[in-house]
């Protein structure tokens, strides 16, 4: 079932009310303050650029809505004869399921994917991978909101600027549901990279709110999966960890949300990956990383911190170790200089902001229209006006002060 899509942000009326109060808000406020709800491009320039595939050799293309009949991904690039069954997909699948603990989305999902094409008897036959998951878990009418007023810090709004047509169930492809194709897809490109040059890739939680797990307690390279799996949080401290589930907890009750950070790294990575200029590896893993729903900062190696350092003690002094290869003494360039990598271990750190659906009441920019545009359909010009003034009030508090 495909998802709902609103082609009118509002109703008729709401449109006819909210051309008069957006004259007002004109008037009262500078130009950045101004409203619309159509896009501002002229017809001729509005190019809907294609955004859902990545890579070039291998190519991930994802495709779904968070409320629609499912999403998946479409892997092309894939090497033949390499063994592959759901089963491989399946394990990292569960792990990013939702529903898992307390300090997750409670939507029930199964997440359980199928193999449509690429391979055959369990072997990639080198052509396209298709791999579907259902959406079991459809909720539309939990949505209902999104039919009249955009969420805050979601994408309901710009989505309607650039397309004029939004998905009102879920937020559609901006839903972290769309990151179930990147996880399928992610879970072939590891085999690959494990099979062709032992190459592992580990993620762990590094920070939450502002519990901040201490670089030197995590050694990189003896970190396994199981340490990080050991708790509900995937910190693989025990001590922080705790603080971490706490930390959440304190603020779940209040109905209320926190960000973090997530630290990935890679070990044995061969060298030479990256090109100069455009196609530098850490420009490409930022790119990766940064196009994730709700990240708001990417870092690799000594990162910001560096710069308070000096440039003697931030350069990573080269050796010959005792089976003849160039290796730095210190790695503070995160396994990658001149965008290619040097064969140590890449690490970066992704920042997440607090998820945006939360239980407490901030939209006061949508309470307040809602109110306006109700009370302006049974009330006569004078209440109308006084209405829509009480709504440019609320609006100008809730840009400034929310």
């Amino acid at each position: 079932m495909a998802s709902s899509l609103s082609t009118k942000p509002f109703s008729a009326d709401a449109l006819s009310a909210f051309a008069s109060l957006n004259s007002d808000l004109r008037s009262l406020s500078p130009a950045y303050l101004r409203l619309s709800l159509r896009p501002r491009l002229p017809k001729r320039l509005r190019i809907q650029a294609a955004g859902s595939t990545y890579g070039n050799h291998f190519r991930v293309t994802t495709y779904g809505e968070s409320h629609g009949g499912g999403v998946g991904c479409v892997i092309d690039g894939c090497p033949p004869r390499l063994p592959l069954s759901e089963a491989d997909m399946q394990v990292d699948l569960d792990r990013r399921r939702p529903g898992q603990s307390r300090i997750t989305t409670p939507r029930k999902e199964t997440d359980t994917c199928k193999i449509f094409s690429g391979v055959s008897e369990g072997i990639t036959t080198g052509t396209p991978i298709h791999v579907s998951v259902p959406n079991t878990d459809q909720r539309g009418h939990d949505y209902s909101e999104m039919a009249v007023a955009y969420r805050p810090s979601h994408a309901d709004a710009t989505y309607d600027m650039k397309y004029g047509v939004r998905s009102v169930q879920g937020g559609g492809r901006s839903s972290a549901r769309e990151t179930i194709g990147r996880v399928a897809s992610g879970a072939v490109a590891k085999k690959i990279l494990k099979e062709f040059s032992g190459t592992e890739i580990l993620a762990y939680v590094s920070q939450v709110h502002k519990i901040v797990l201490p670089e030197d307690l995590i050694d990189h390279d003896t970190l396994t999966l199981d340490q990080i799996e050991s708790n509900i949080v995937r910190c693989p401290d025990p001590e922080y960890a705790e603080k971490m589930i706490s930390a959440i907890d304190a603020v779940r009750v209040r109905g209320d949300s926190v960000g973090g950070v997530v630290t990935c790294i890679v070990r044995n990575c061969p060298r030479g990956l990256g090109s100069p200029v455009f196609d530098k590896l850490e420009a490409e893993l930022a790119k990766a990383a940064m196009s994730l729903p709700a990240t708001k900062g990417f870092q690799f190696g000594s990162g910001f911190a560096g710069t308070f350092l000096t440039g003697s003690e931030h350069n990573d002094e080269f050796y010959i170790d005792e089976h003849g290869n160039t290796r730095t003494r210190t790695n503070r360039s995160g396994g990658i200089q001149g965008g290619i990598s040097n064969g140590e271990i890449i690490n970066m750190r992704i920042a997440f902001k607090p998820t945006s659906t939360i239980g407490v009441s901030l939209n006061l920019f949508s309470f307040c229209l809602h109110h306006y545009l109700i009370h302006s359909a049974h009330t006569d010009t004078s209440h109308s006006d006084m209405s829509r003034g009480v709504f440019v009030f609320h609006y100008l508090i809730f840009h400034y002060f929310c």
